[in-house]
């Protein structure tokens, strides 16, 4: 008989310490709560350490994929190759700009399959949304290739 274990297991334990929980409490005070100072300042780090012009912060990961892909142009009529294991929002988003997600199988390291992607990519493909899973990177390289 298997035993049931009685304490939690947590799946990621997050790493919280007095410094993030003091910058919770400075926010909540401020009255800023969605926007305001401490955005600014983190979307400002973001851009310098990324090396780029402008960054945006969003409030989830599907936003974040939403704006990808409307700033992409995805839209009815295209196709987005996502993988089979994923979160519901990657292709979920792909639906809400009226293009189809086209399903591709992933390989024994969880991430999406090269050689799959190369199978389903018509005309309208119009990008292929790879998704890193649970810390293991999906092969760019070959992916880039693929494109």
């Amino acid at each position: 008989m298997i035993s049931r274990r009685e304490e939690f297991l947590p799946f990621a334990l997050p790493s919280i310490g007095e410094e993030e929980i003091q910058e919770v409490v400075d926010s909540l005070r401020s009255g800023w709560v969605t926007t305001g100072p401490k955005v600014k300042q983190f979307e400002k780090n973001i851009s310098e350490y990324v090396r780029c012009k402008n960054a945006v912060a969003v409030n989830s990961c599907t936003a974040g994929l939403h704006v990808a892909l409307k700033a992409l142009g995805v839209g009815p009529g295209e196709e987005v190759i996502v993988p089979t294991l994923t979160f519901t929002a990657t292709a979920n988003v792909v639906v809400h700009l009226g293009a189809r997600p086209v399903l591709v199988d992933v390989g024994n390291d969880f991430n999406i399959m090269t050689e799959a992607i190369e199978k389903v990519i018509t005309p309208k493909t119009r990008v292929i949304m790879p998704v890193h899973h649970s810390g293991q990177a999906s092969n760019l390289k070959e992916i880039y290739e693929v494109a």
